[in-house]
Parts: structure tokens; C-alpha cells; sequence
């Protein structure tokens, strides 16, 4: 009974690491994580980075301006104005405190017994967590001079901070 309790606990802590975040890539489907783009109009693109099983919103966020920053260099262009942001299917995950309650049953041995079990969980960090499955960022090449606003991005600047930011440490 001891033995089975151990490994229980252990794979609900294994269960409970954090894992590896998804690929940089191209995505072959909306199965696969990756990026993929729609070209809207000459100028304008929608890139989106997808991540079936749910990845930190901030990550998919810089996963989907990286690819935004390389699609504009790839089409010979200095910067792009990010004209609209969206999070597909948003939800947040709180490590706060939660509680719980059990009700059970059951007989052994020609005995018969009930339980009820309140449990109370306080997880360390108290940090709340966006996850998302997908970011998507519409984009349209800028002409001229970058603007200084917020929205406008320096393709080159942006594509190497992201890499040097989100390359895996080893």
C-alpha cells in the first residue's frame, strides 16, 4: 500500500514538471507545433504560432514575432508594423491555493465503510501562467522610415534578440 502511494506521488510530481517548450519550426499541420503565415495582401500577413497541447502565451508570443521579423527580412524589408495581436483559446492557469474534496466507499473483508477527505493544496511560486494553444500577430511590411510607435518593429534587431533570448541553454 506504501509502495503504491510512493509511486503515485511520484508520478504526479513528474507529471507536474515543467517540459520542454515546443519547437521553433515550421508546422506541417495544426496537429504540430510550429509557426506557418497566410499572406493576406501584397504587404500584409497573418503568422501564427501554433502549440497543440498548450505552451506559456508569452512564449508563443516571441515564437510568432520571431517568425514575423524573418518573414519580413526574407521579403526584403527593414522593419513591420504589428497590427493586431490574438491569443486563440486564452486560459490561465493560477498556482494559488485550491481545495478539494473527496467522498468514497467501498467493502473488504465482509466490512462495509464510507470516508469523506477534504484536502488543501498551497503550491510555492504564486505565480499565475497564460497558456495558450496558438499567438497570431497580423503584420504588414513597412515603406520608408521606421516610425517610432510602439507597433513598428526593426526586423533585424527583433530576429536576433528573440534567437539569443530563446535559444536552448545546454
Amino acid at each position: 500500500m506504501i509502495r503504491g502511494l510512493v509511486l503515485a506521488a511520484a508520478f504526479a510530481l513528474g507529471a507536474c514538471a515543467t517540459s520542454a517548450p515546443p519547437p521553433y519550426a515550421p508546422s506541417a499541420s495544426a496537429e504540430i507545433a510550429g509557426y506557418s503565415e497566410t499572406q493576406v495582401e501584397s504587404n500584409r500577413y497573418f503568422v501564427t504560432y501554433r502549440a497543440p497541447r498548450g505552451a506559456s502565451a508569452a512564449l508563443l508570443q516571441d515564437y510568432a514575432l520571431l517568425r514575423a521579423a524573418e518573414l519580413t527580412l526574407q521579403n526584403n524589408r527593414v522593419w513591420f508594423w504589428v497590427d493586431r495581436r490574438s491569443l486563440d483559446e486564452e486560459r490561465a492557469q493560477s498556482s494559488g491555493p485550491s481545495v478539494g474534496i473527496g467522498i468514497g466507499a467501498g467493502s473488504w473483508g465482509g466490512r462495509t465503510g464510507g470516508s469523506v477527505g477534504v484536502g488543501v493544496n498551497f503550491p510555492i511560486g504564486g505565480q499565475r501562467t497564460q497558456q495558450a494553444p496558438a499567438a497570431t500577430v497580423e503584420i504588414r511590411f513597412g515603406e520608408g522610415p521606421k516610425p517610432a510607435d510602439s507597433n513598428a518593429y526593426d526586423a533585424s534587431t527583433v530576429a536576433t534578440s528573440l534567437r539569443a533570448r530563446l535559444a536552448p541553454s545546454g
